[in-house]
C-alpha cells in the first residue's frame, strides 16, 4: 500500500524531535499549561507560553509551531491567538488547534470558527464531540469530556478535513488520523489510566506541534506524535500498576517515559493500522 508507514519511519520522527528542540509556542490554557511544557520538554521539544499582547507576535516570529488551545476561554486570550496566528500565517509554520469544549457553550463554537477564519490550522485534534461539533455536526460535549463515540465521528472528521484541507485527529480508544487527501490511520495504544490526569490530551496536542515542526508531512507528523504517546502511555501505565501505585504516579511515569523510550519497545508494541484512502477503495 502506497501510504504505509513503517515504525522505522515514526521512529526517524522522535529522533528528529530529540535533535532537533524545536521552540513551540502554545497559548495554552490555565489548567495544563505547566504539564504541556513538562511533556514537551520530556520529548526534548523546547516551550515557551506566551499569551501577552506586548510579545505574543514576537514569539510567534521565532517558533517552529504554533500551538492554540482553547480550554480556559476569555477575549484577551482569542485576541492574542488571532496575533499569533498571523504571524504563524505569513512565516508558513506550522499550526494546531485544539478546540476543547468545542459544542458546550455558543461562546466556545463562536471563538473557534472566529480562529478558523483567522487562519485555517494544517492540524485540529480533538475528541469525537469536538470534532462533530467544529464540522458544524449536533454534538455536545460533558465540560470538556466526549459523548460521542470515535466511530461516530469519522465522516465529520472527514468532511472537516475536506474543509480545512489539513489534517484531523479524532482522539479515543483507537485515535484517528485524517487527512484531506484520504489518508487515514488509526492508533490501538494507550491506556484508560491516561483519561484519569488532566492534560494529556492537551500535551498531545503539543507534541503534534513538536512533530510537525521537524516532519513537513503534518498527517506522518501527527501520527507519529500520537503512536509515541500511545506507546509511553502504555509502558508507563504498566509500570506503575506493577508497583500498585495510581494516576498520580503516572503523571510522573509519562514524563519519565516520553524522555527514556526506546525504538525496540515502540516498534514492538506499536498498533497502527493505515487504511485505504477513498480512491484506493474507488469510493468518490
Amino acid at each position: 500500500m502506497a501510504n504505509l508507514l513503517l515504525p522505522s519511519e515514526l521512529w526517524a520522527d522522535v529522533l528528529a524531535v530529540r535533535a532537533r528542540r524545536p521552540l513551540v509556542h502554545s497559548i495554552t490554557n490555565l489548567v495544563v499549561m505547566n504539564f504541556n511544557a513538562n511533556v514537551l520538554l520530556a520529548m526534548g521539544a523546547s516551550p515557551v507560553m506566551a499569551h501577552a499582547h506586548e510579545e505574543v507576535a514576537d514569539m510567534a516570529a521565532i517558533a517552529q509551531a504554533l500551538v492554540l488551545n482553547i480550554g480556559t476561554l476569555e477575549p484577551y486570550w482569542i485576541t492574542s491567538m488571532c496575533q499569533a496566528l498571523d504571524v504563524a500565517t505569513a512565516r508558513g509554520i506550522p499550526i494546531v488547534l485544539d478546540p476543547v469544549g468545542a459544542g458546550a457553550t455558543p461562546y466556545r463554537n463562536e471563538s473557534i470558527q472566529a480562529l478558523m477564519r483567522q487562519a485555517m490550522p494544517g492540524v485540529i485534534r480533538g475528541n469525537a464531540s469536538e470534532i462533530m461539533s467544529v464540522a458544524g455536526l449536533a454534538a455536545r460535549t460533558r465540560g470538556v469530556d466526549s459523548s460521542a463515540a470515535v466511530a461516530g465521528a469519522l465522516q465529520a472528521a472527514r468532511e472537516l478535513a475536506a474543509r480545512s484541507g489539513g489534517v484531523v485527529c479524532v482522539s479515543g480508544p483507537v485515535d484517528q488520523v485524517l487527512d484531506a487527501g484520504g489518508r487515514h490511520a488509526s492508533l490501538a495504544n494507550g491506556h484508560e489510566w491516561m483519561t484519569r490526569i488532566t492534560g494529556v490530551g492537551c500535551s498531545a496536542t503539543a507534541l503534534v506541534g513538536a512533530f510537525c515542526a521537524v516532519q513537513p508531512d503534518a498527517w506522518r507528523a501527527t501520527v507519529s506524535a500520537m503512536a509515541y504517546l500511545g506507546v509511553v502511555g502504555e509502558v508507563a501505565t504498566q509500570a506503575v500498576q506493577a508497583k500498585g501505585r495510581g494516576v498520580g504516579s503516572l503523571q510522573m511515569a509519562l514524563l519519565d517515559q516520553l524522555q527514556l523510550l526506546e525504538e525496540e519497545t515502540f516498534a514492538q508494541r506499536l498498533k497502527l493500522t493505515v487504511n485505504p484512502s477513498c480512491d484506493e477503495k474507488g469510493i468518490a
